[in-house]
């Protein structure tokens, strides 16, 4: 009988299922085993007990939540609690810190990351909002703070644009703006993957012909792509700045300004699929491994579980 129990909820589609067979395998070799399956969709609680598929949360010694397209409110709002209660990876402030867009970019600044120009005003303020794209030449995106896959993201080119939008927003009961100054790039993207601290791999994504959105759900291709010193440097000091412990940073190159900017930080950034394995990308091995060893010393040294408050520094030197 395993001397630790972890819990875990992985996507199965895109290959899911044989990663998660990995990580059955590897952490049974450290005497650790893995209880599949728990969707806190399924969960209630009650008498001081988090139930989900028949199993205690409280007493399990981790919980590994890595599910981005079936996410619910009322899963996060379990999985905020389930955090409280034992080591989860990855842990719910940084997970939720990076939810959300314009924090995430607010956070980044402070520690000194290059990110975008962007604004966040109320919706009622609109003269903030023309104002900045003056500033930026005519041309930003708006993004929902809370969006995800490109999903609501739109292109503005100019202060028409903008009064177009409002009425939309507006109906959506939309509490703020946040715009973007637009990034002049070549269409793709560069994904860095990192875990605990250390570089994984990377890719690429390309937007398709004649449009400019690199995500996959809107149509973006992943391709092979090889990461430079400075794009890891940079990767490394945003994961570290929003405490996730798994984190895939996006980057584009500002054509413009010639330096490479952080578009997002994802707390739940994809393995290669087959197909993509096939095609060159060969990270996965890597990431799993590096994986099994944190979740093997955070089972055994919970006090290392990452709840740290965070904070700036910017009086430290982290200029990418």
């Amino acid at each position: 009988m395993a001397k630790h129990k972890v819990g875990f909820w992985l996507y199965e589609n895109g290959g899911g299922l044989a990663i998660q067979k990995k990580f059955e395998e590897q952490l049974l070799e450290r005497d650790i085993q893995v209880v599949p399956d728990l969707n806190l969709r399924e969960a209630s609680a009650s008498s001081g007990t988090i139930l989900c598929n028949g199993v205690s949360m409280e007493e399990l010694s981790l919980y590994f939540s890595y599910n981005a397209g079936q996410q619910t409110q009322y899963q996060i709002y379990l999985y905020d609690m389930v955090d409280r209660l034992i080591p989860v990876i990855n842990n719910f402030n940084s997970f939720a810190l990076t939810e959300d867009k314009f924090k995430t970019t607010h956070l980044l600044r402070q520690h000194n990351i290059r990110t975008p120009d962007y604004r966040l005003c109320h919706r009622n303020d609109l003269d903030s909002l023309r104002l900045a794209m003056r500033e930026w030449g005519g041309r930003a995106v708006y993004k929902p703070t809370d969006g995800w896959g490109g999903i609501g993201i739109v292109r503005l080119e100019n202060e028409e644009s903008l009064d177009m939008l409002q009425p939309f927003l507006h109906q959506l009961d939309v509490p703020h703006f946040f715009v973007e100054r637009y990034i002049d790039n070549d269409n793709t993207d560069f994904r860095i993957d990192i875990v605990d601290g250390q570089f994984v791999g990377c890719y690429g994504r390309q937007a398709p012909k004649d449009h400019w959105k690199t995500n996959i759900t809107s149509g973006g291709q992943v391709i092979n792509r090889e990461a430079n010193d400075e794009v890891i440097d940079i990767a490394l000091k945003a994961a570290a700045a929003t405490g996730l412990e798994i984190a895939g940073v996006d980057l584009l190159y500002d054509r413009e300004h010639e330096e490479y900017v952080v578009l997002e930080v994802n707390g739940i950034p994809a393995f290669a699929t087959p197909e993509q394995e096939a095609n060159g990308l060969d990270f996965n091995n890597r990431k799993i491994e590096l994986i099994v060893d944190l979740i093997e010393r955070l089972v055994q040294h919970p006090d290392q579980r990452n709840h740290r408050q965070l904070t700036t520094s910017t009086n430290e030197n982290t200029n990418a």
